[in-house]
C-alpha cells in the first residue's frame, strides 16, 4: 500500500513539472519576437518540431555571445547554404538543445540499465552538442558535391545564351529556366538580384563565389572577371571554362571508379569472407563431428 502511494505521489508530482514546464515554455514564447519567414529559405521537417523551443533558446540564451564568434558561425552558414535558413544565434540553441536531450537520453538509458555509468553523462551531451556541426559539414558535403555535378551544364547553357547575342544577365537566366535543379539555381538568382539591385556584375559574380567557397566556381569567377577586364571573348572564355569544369568532372568519377575496389577490400574481409568460409566448412565439420573425430 505504501508503495503504490508513492509511485502515484511520483508519478503526479512528475506530471505536474512536466505541466508548468510546457505552461513556463508557452509564456516565454509569447515574449520571444515574431520570425518573418517569409524570404527565408524552409525549414526541414525535423527543425520545425524543435523551432519555437531553439527561438526561446536562441534570445534568451545566445544574446550575450561574443560577436566575433557569432560572426564566424554566421559565415559557416552561408558557406553551407543556410545563411537564409537560420542567423548564427538559432544554430547555437539548436546545438544546445541537442546536448540537452542527448543528455536526457542518457539519463534514461542509465535508469533502465540501473547501472551509474557517469562516463554517459559526458559522452553523450558532447555528441549531441556537435551534432548539428557533423549535419553541417553533411550539408556542405552534398552542397558542394551538386555544385560540381552541374556546374558544366550551367556554363554551357551560359555559353549558348552568349553565342545567340544575349548578354551575360541574360545567359545567367536562361540557364536558371534550363538548367539542372541545384545550389546554383538560387546562387545564380542572387546573382542577377544583386545585379538589378545596382551592383557591378564582377562583384556580384565575386560575393557569390566567397558565399561557395569552391576552387571550380572561384576559377570561372576569375576568368569571366580577368575576360570583361581585358576585353576578350567571353563566349571564348565560357566555352574553355566549360570544357575544363567537364573534364575536371570526368576525372573525378573515375578516381571514385578506381577508389572503388579499394573500398570494398573492408566489407570483403569483414562480412563477406567469413560468412563463406562459414558455409564452405560448415558441412566439413558435420562430416567430422559424425565420423567421431571430436
Amino acid at each position: 500500500m505504501t508503495e503504490n502511494l508513492y509511485n502515484i505521489i511520483l508519478g503526479f508530482c512528475v506530471s505536474a513539472s512536466i505541466l508548468f514546464t510546457l505552461m513556463g515554455v508557452l509564456q516565454l514564447s509569447k515574449l520571444v519576437p515574431e520570425e518573418d519567414r517569409e524570404f527565408m529559405d524552409p525549414l526541414p521537417p525535423f527543425l520545425d518540431f524543435i523551432w519555437p523551443l531553439a527561438r526561446i533558446v536562441a534570445y534568451y540564451g545566445c544574446s550575450r555571445i561574443p560577436f566575433s564568434y557569432l560572426e564566424s558561425v554566421e559565415e559557416r552558414l552561408k558557406r553551407n547554404g543556410l545563411g537564409h535558413m537560420m542567423i548564427a544565434e538559432e544554430f547555437i540553441a539548436l546545438r544546445i538543445i541537442a546536448a540537452s536531450v542527448a543528455l536526457l537520453l542518457g539519463y534514461i538509458l542509465i535508469t533502465l540499465l540501473a547501472e551509474w555509468n557517469p562516463i554517459l553523462y559526458i559522452v553523450l551531451p558532447a555528441l549531441g552538442f556537435f551534432y548539428p556541426d557533423i549535419w553541417l559539414r553533411d550539408i556542405r558535403k552534398k552542397q558542394v558535391d551538386a555544385v560540381l555535378r552541374t556546374l558544366p551544364a550551367y556554363l554551357d547553357f551560359i555559353t549558348m545564351a552568349v553565342e545567340a547575342g544575349l548578354n551575360f544577365s541574360g545567359a545567367i537566366a536562361q540557364a536558371r529556366t534550363k538548367g539542372p535543379a541545384g545550389p546554383l539555381v538560387i546562387e545564380f538568382g542572387i546573382v542577377l538580384r544583386d545585379m538589378r539591385s545596382g551592383i557591378p556584375r564582377t562583384r556580384a559574380l565575386k560575393r557569390m563565389a566567397k558565399r561557395l567557397d569552391i576552387h571550380e566556381i572561384s576559377s570561372f569567377v576569375n576568368a569571366v572577371v580577368q575576360a570583361e577586364k581585358m576585353g576578350s571573348s567571353m563566349a571564348g572564355v565560357l566555352r574553355i571554362q566549360a570544357e575544363q569544369r567537364r573534364s575536371e568532372r570526368f576525372q573525378r568519377a573515375e578516381k571514385k571508379a578506381m577508389e572503388a575496389p579499394v573500398k570494398l577490400i573492408g566489407p570483403l574481409v569483414i562480412f563477406i569472407f567469413p560468412t563463406t568460409f562459414i558455409v564452405l566448412a560448415f558441412p566439413i565439420a558435420i562430416k567430422f563431428i559424425q565420423g567421431g573425430y571430436f
